[in-house]
């Protein structure tokens, strides 16, 4: 591909236009809505409508997860490397924009076959679909140390980014609980092949939607740096070897993975809680509502509160919050959904903190990397986050549904038939278990060495280096 002419060869030291940040934000709005839908739904869907044991669920997602291992990496090296007039990232925003919406609908259609037959369509369509996340998704997240080197812009980007990412979800998780039990007489004691037509006029309509905002984002935003023309980087292996010697990057991606794998057991979990033990499954959509209303809004409180103390303190204060509610799930009565909705809400101004602090913390990792090495290679360095994101799916969802199997859950049970001991280990995924993820994360971020005042150093640093030329 030929060169692409930009507008500097460094990225923006300046504050960004409204519009380049509202444009950046819409491209993981599509992202956010598939990933709601398929954390707080498809261990549901897979074992109560399409028919597969919660082993066999846990099983198609956790494969699919080890592909990743290849795909995200693969996927940032090859965006590092492409030369376009669209840039490095916005020519793979735009050519997986339409696949995205397509495969997704896939993921929701039960085929008329025997359950085997099932296992497999489900384990390739989604791999399918892994693919092309990872197509547009990379890239986007790719963006957002090449939009501005600005140590508190880039959380601000990170504010729209997730407020985008967090109203699309909030408004498609509602919309998609309401859409799936909408073909139910019972809405309380919905049946698979009731609930099964719901689901697919949900994919349909969402996966419509989920194409236009990649090509909003491509059209408002503009890479402001692009790997000279004669430098050529180090193969697959030396640069994934570098990347694992960055210290701070490796206290980010375990900061990140503790406080996702926290967040997705969660969301892999809640549809069985609110269905099985509290059996108030009507009242979902109203969950999720409190859930994310709350983070998307605590995104920019948390996003100004960052300028004044720091993002370390952020996250401890966030986790706080997220800590006292798990506590308060568990010990739940199966009477008290009001107060289950007054939890979700207040759990939502700590898992707001999930979303913005390990992601604007990557951005710094990378100028760091670029002092040291010379290179500017977010590609690879996002696409071993997102590998992480999507390793912490696969491993909570298969953790969560094997663990219901081994204490006794039984797909072919209503609400109020399923065994104690199931319900037990529900409380405690719900509680004890995110509880000590984020608190393993919390001491990562006590640890984690890359300062406001050491990125600053570095910044400086860059800058003579850039200006000698």
């Amino acid at each position: 591909m030929a060169n692409a002419a930009v507008p500097s060869p460094t990225p923006a030291s300046g504050r960004l236009s409204l519009g380049t940040k509202l444009a950046f934000g819409a491209g993981d709005m599509s992202p956010g809505i598939s990933s709601i839908i398929t954390g707080f739904f498809q261990a549901l869907f897979l074992t109560t409508v399409a028919g597969l044991s919660p082993g066999a669920a846990g099983l198609i997602i956790l494969i699919s997860r080890i592909w990743d291992a290849i795909s995200d990496p693969l996927m940032g090296v090859l965006s590092d490397r492409t030369r376009s007039r669209f840039g490095r990232r916005r020519l793979w925003i735009m050519l997986g924009a339409i696949p995205f919406g397509i495969v997704y609908f896939l993921l929701w259609w039960v085929p008329p076959v025997g359950e085997t037959a099932r296992f497999f369509y489900y384990l390739a369509v989604i791999i399918a679909f892994d693919v092309v996340f990872t197509m547009v998704n990379v890239p986007y997240a790719s963006l957002t140390a090449e939009l501005t080197d600005n140590y508190d812009e880039r959380t601000a980007l990170n504010s729209f980014r997730f407020a985008f990412s967090i109203g699309g979800s909030l408004i498609a998780g509602v919309l998609h609980g309401v859409l799936i039990t909408s073909f139910c007489a019972d809405t309380t004691r919905c049946l698979p092949e009731e609930s099964r037509q719901g689901y697919l006029l949900s994919a349909a309509i969402f996966g419509l939607i989920m194409i236009l905002p990649f090509f909003w984002c491509a059209a408002g935003t503009r890479e402001h740096y692009t790997q000279p023309a004669e430098a050529k980087s180090p193969p697959f292996l030396v640069q994934l070897r570098t990347l694992l010697q960055n210290r701070p990057f490796l206290f980010v991606i375990g900061i990140y993975l503790c406080s996702w794998m926290a967040l997705q057991i969660t969301q892999s979990v809640i549809g069985f809680y609110l269905t099985f033990y509290l059996q108030r499954a009507d009242m979902f959509p109203l969950v999720l509502l409190a859930v994310q209303g709350s983070a998307m809004i605590f995104l920019f409180v948390w996003s100004a509160a960052s300028r004044r103390i720091g993002k370390q303190a952020v996250y401890y204060s966030g986790m706080c919050f997220w800590i006292a509610v798990m506590a308060g799930l568990f010990f739940l009565g199966p009477d008290q959904i009001t107060l289950a909705i007054v939890l979700a809400a207040l759990a939502g101004v700590g898992i707001a903190t999930a979303y913005l602090v390990p992601w604007s913390m990557l951005p710094d990792v990378v100028d760091l990397d670029e002092l040291t090495s010379g290179e500017r290679r977010e590609g690879i360095y996002y696409g071993l986050m997102a590998f992480t994101q999507k390793t912490c799916v696969g491993l909570g969802i298969a953790l969560t549904l094997q663990a219901l199997e081994w204490y006794g859950f039984n797909r072919d049970l209503l609400p109020g038939e399923q065994p104690e001991s199931a319900l037990l280990a529900l409380r405690w995924m719900i509680g004890p278990v995110p509880t000590l993820l984020l608190i393993i994360g919390m001491l990562l971020v006590y640890l984690y060495p890359l300062t406001r005042a050491r990125h600053e150093q570095i910044q400086a640093e860059l800058a003579t280096r850039r200006a000698a030329r």
